[in-house]
């Protein structure tokens, strides 16, 4: 078996090699991990030192952590700093899984798959030789780690040749996990021929489709614009009787806001809300932008109602907030802008950013309400600061105005600050 997957594994010498957008894997995880102070010293520590620390007593993260999600968000830091770092990782990896004599594939998958997410085919290819020499047989998991790997590095004509090296075997035969390792990879290409094509072959193969492959149909869908392949793959999952994760739920999201139909969208948020699902900061902004072109600030304030009453995140409710207070002062609706004001506020919250505080103080220069505008401003002058961009447009409103005595107050004001 070990000389058809070097076979496999020639092709990277020919030239054999195709572009694809590299993944990003910077995430919050990340960057949590590369502020842990041990990881801080590895990132800034010498090349000739990293095994030694990762051998040290300082090391306790690594030593207490086998979670793979912790390990990828490392070797992604490393890797993004120094890739001939992140190789002494995997090998310091390794080193330790042959010293223990570790017999647990699923170790050694989880290695092949962590070599793929830094593009390392060929450390990853030596993970594979050594479970073989280490008396043991490759199995279908390990294949499918092997077939990530390359297809995370670009290498699509060798994760075929693998495939088709499983499927000649008696023993590693492709599973469920080797067709959505494809249907995955050309979901995010946003290739939707070929992701469906390897979708009907492992039907035809008898697997039945499980939450990977749905998130992945229905993304790739989505991301090619296929809107019709899209719901079909989301009421066929439905129909099935898979549960739906917050992941397709949000892209189910995206898919409303490009159809652009409000009712819908209206009556799939009601069933996200009723089935206590959340929703995250960055859905929240394609659905509020939705509303406020195609509904009224009246269906806003309902929709604020039922996010309330479904205790939602306090971070999607702050734009619930902020929306409506932005159709009001886009529509000089004082009354209606200051009551939204108040009850933001009272509900612990303020605002973030120069962008909503700007609307409502322009709405209450075209309706020459400068005297509530002093008020708003004194209302909000502990929880906000000015940035110098709300200081001009203050300033031009007073000297359009002609209010020299406000003018010079928020002068002195805006140089004290500055100052």
């Amino acid at each position: 078996m070990v000389r058809s997957v070097f076979r496999a594994f020639s092709t990277l010498n020919k030239g054999l090699r195709p572009k694809f957008p590299a993944r990003s894997f910077t995430t919050s995880t990340t960057s949590s991990i590369s502020n842990h102070p041990f990881v801080s010293k590895l990132l800034h520590g010498s090349i000739s030192g990293v095994k030694a620390a990762l051998d040290s007593s300082d090391a306790s993260i690594i030593h207490a952590n086998d979670n793979a999600s912790f390990w990828e968000s490392l070797l992604s830091s490393i890797n993004s700093s120094s890739p001939h770092k992140a190789q002494l990782v995997l090998e310091w990896k390794l080193e330790k899984l042959m010293k223990e004599d570790e017999r647990d594939q699923k170790k050694y998958s989880e290695l092949i798959a962590l070599c793929g997410r830094v593009r390392n085919i060929s450390f990853a290819m030596k993970v594979f030789n050594l479970i073989e020499a280490h008396g043991m047989r490759p199995t279908s998991t390990i294949f499918n780690s092997l077939i990530f790997a390359c297809l995370c590095s670009g290498n699509l004509i060798t994760a075929i040749s693998l495939f088709e090296i499983m499927d000649r075997s008696e023993n590693c035969k492709p599973n469920l996990a080797s067709y959505n390792a494809f249907v995955t990879h050309y979901s995010k290409l946003g290739d939707s021929k070929s992701m469906s094509l390897w979708y009907s072959a492992s039907k035809e193969a008898g697997f039945a489709p499980n939450i990977q492959t749905y998130e992945s149909l229905i993304a790739g869908s989505i991301k090619s614009k296929q809107i019709n392949d899209a719901n079909k793959f989301y009421e066929e999952m439905m129909l099935s009787g898979v549960t739906p994760s917050t992941y397709i739920m949000e892209n189910m999201i995206e898919l409303l806001c490009q159809e652009r139909k409000i009712v819908r969208t209206k009556q799939f948020v009601k069933f996200l809300l009723n089935g206590s699902w959340s929703l995250n900061g960055k859905t929240m902004k394609k659905l509020l932008h939705l509303y406020s072109e195609l509904a009224g600030v009246e269906e806003m304030e309902e929709l604020l109602k039922v996010f309330i009453s479904s205790k939602q995140d306090s971070e999607v409710l702050l734009q619930v907030h902020l929306g409506i207070i932005r159709m009001y002062a886009m529509l000089d609706r004082l009354d209606d802008m200051e009551f939204s004001i108040g009850r933001m506020l009272m509900q612990g919250q303020s605002f973030t950013c120069s962008y909503d505080v700007e609307k409502i103080i322009s709405s209450y220069f075209r309706r020459s309400a400068h005297d509530r505008l002093e008020l708003f401003l004194e209302r909000i002058h502990g929880s906000y600061k000015f940035p110098r961009s709300t200081y001009d447009l203050i300033i031009a409103g007073y000297e359009r105005a002609g209010l020299h005595e406000k003018l010079d107050m928020m002068k002195a004001q805006m140089l004290d600050i500055i100052d």
